[in-house]
């Protein structure tokens, strides 16, 4: 597992102790992370919605620094599958 997956999984699970409904975060060359009602964790799966972006994006996203809908317009984050769940991840994570 990367230092940066394993960074982000942390400061998710700060930030969010479940969540109803799943969804996934592909961080470009390092890893993926997956959010559910179980929580926070290393590893890939089938999810609600799924969300793209670089290490330094997360990153900025994670801080409070980059607000998910603005990455998302200005194409730093790409989003495949229901945008309503998007919307409440990035709820959650602010």
């Amino acid at each position: 597992m990367s230092k940066v997956i394993d960074a982000a999984v942390e400061a998710l699970g700060r930030k969010v102790s479940s969540f109803d409904g799943s969804a996934k975060f592909i961080i470009a060359d390092e890893g993926v992370i997956m959010m559910d009602e179980a929580g926070v964790r290393a590893g890939d799966g089938e999810a609600d919605v799924t969300m793209t972006a670089s290490a330094d994006v997360f990153q900025q996203i994670l801080e409070g620094d980059l607000n998910p809908t603005m990455a998302f317009m200005s194409g730093r984050l790409a989003i495949e599958g229901s945008i309503p769940m998007a919307m409440k991840v990035g709820a959650a994570l602010s």
